[in-house]
């Protein structure tokens, strides 16, 4: 068996303990698995964590969080609730997951991609209003949304964001900012925790993200209209929860069908993961800084690596290094295989969108010449081992084989 088969260190293990595993097993044994009391608990529990960061001209704002199977079922809550249809379109960026785009296709929307900033993974303000700027001087006014993608736990230009919305909008057509911010639970910027920046916020609880569920998400909002709709989308279009109709003393069958809504609900037995890990959220936070500040230090003197970009309110959901290729004989892919070699677990965030084949068939306008930074970062970044149980011995054995290959492929 080779070092590869069997790595010394993961890219990612969730952090689990007791404290997750009683809570399943009392949701087991109270005979109601689906959404009910614990989805409930988790959603309060949760807007109640973001609202502290909250505040508007020194007000506290209310904020609804909606418990979801994925970001990307909360996604398609989120832009089918801000008017993103058919004739429609939403601006994102092509570094992102491809479920970011997909949810504006799955509604019928166009998609228009902005390249991100030279030296960050961030969305480019600039690329933005360049595409709002020509959508109103065609009279189109097709825009419905803005979809920044907080990469890496990295907050984007939210005030920048926020300020193109409310400029390019009319009375005609609102230009919402929805958060894709499946990277930066807990992000607290100067604006308040991302996620409750913009218009509409969905996190991440995939088995990867800072806190996890196993599989799910939240949407979230401090808008009363979006919450309203976003929760009746998310069950069928139905009018009353399931938990309500069985625990309430209206009959269970009598309910009303109002919209054409979905199934996105986020059953009990996960939902009481996520009760437990959030009470964690700033010990594992506090944990993948210990590990970045290790990488920092050991790689900052490194003229073949340069350092992720760091801003206010970094959640740190990765590591995303950098090799500067000039000063190596050897490219992104090769020193990531030498990586896994060495028993190192790697990924690569993200294949920019405009390089997979539906995307190139849709738009084949759209090539690497089209955002060069993005591809760019594309073809010089691996995504390291960060996790909150991390030993020193884990990052050292990391720092080691970076180094190793680094200096046997000095240019």
């Amino acid at each position: 068996m080779s070092d590869a088969d069997s790595l010394k260190v993961p890219f990612s293990r969730p952090s689990l303990g007791i404290e997750e595993e009683n809570a399943v097993l009392n949701v087991m044994r109270s005979g109601w698995l689906t959404t009910g009391k614990y989805a409930l608990q988790f959603e309060k529990d949760f807007a109640d964590f973001l609202a502290k960061g909250c505040s508007s001209n020194g007000q506290k704002k209310e904020v609804t969080a909606l418990a979801v199977n994925s970001n990307t079922s909360g996604m398609i809550l989120a832009m089918e609730a801000c008017g993103v249809t058919k004739g429609t379109a939403v601006i994102t960026t092509p570094y992102t997951f491809v479920s970011t785009a997909m949810c504006a296709r799955h509604l019928g929307a166009d998609v228009f991609f902005a390249d991100v900033e030279k030296d960050s993974y961030s969305i480019d303000c600039s690329k933005i209003e360049e595409i709002l700027k020509k959508d109103a001087e065609h009279g189109e006014h097709k825009i419905k949304a803005i979809v920044p993608v907080h990469i890496a736990g990295n907050v984007c230009n939210m005030k920048k964001i926020l300020e193109l919305a409310k400029k390019y909008s009319t009375k005609e057509n609102t230009i919402r900012v929805i958060e894709d911010a499946a990277h930066s639970f807990p992000s607290l910027t100067e604006l308040g925790y991302a996620g409750i920046i913009g218009d509409i916020g969905v996190f991440s609880f995939y088995v990867t993200k800072t806190i996890t569920t196993a599989e799910g998400g939240m949407v979230t909002t401090t808008d009363k209209e979006l919450a309203q709709r976003m929760t009746v989308m998310r069950m069928h279009g139905m009018d009353r929860t399931t938990w309500n109709r069985y625990t309430s003393p209206r009959a269970s069958w009598e309910y009303d069908i109002v919209a054409e809504g979905y199934k996105f609900n986020l059953p009990d037995i996960l939902a009481a993961i996520g009760i437990e890990q959030l009470k964690k959220a700033r010990l594992f936070f506090e944990n993948r800084i210990k590990i970045v500040e290790m990488y920092n230090r050991s790689f900052k003197n490194l003229d073949y690596i340069k350092l992720p970009p760091d801003g206010k309110g970094n959640a740190w959901h990765l590591y995303l290094m950098r090799i500067i290729p000039e000063k190596l004989k050897i490219n992104r892919d090769e020193f990531a295989k030498k990586l896994q070699a060495k028993g190192i677990g790697i990924s690569v965030h993200f294949i920019p969108l405009f390089r997979f084949t539906y995307w190139k068939n849709l738009y084949p306008q759209f090539t690497s010449e089209n955002f060069p930074n993005a591809e760019r970062q594309y073809v010089t970044t691996i995504s390291i081992p960060l996790w909150p149980d991390m030993t020193k011995d884990d990052a050292d054995q990391v720092i080691k084989a970076v180094k190793e290959i680094g200096e046997e492929f000095h240019a």
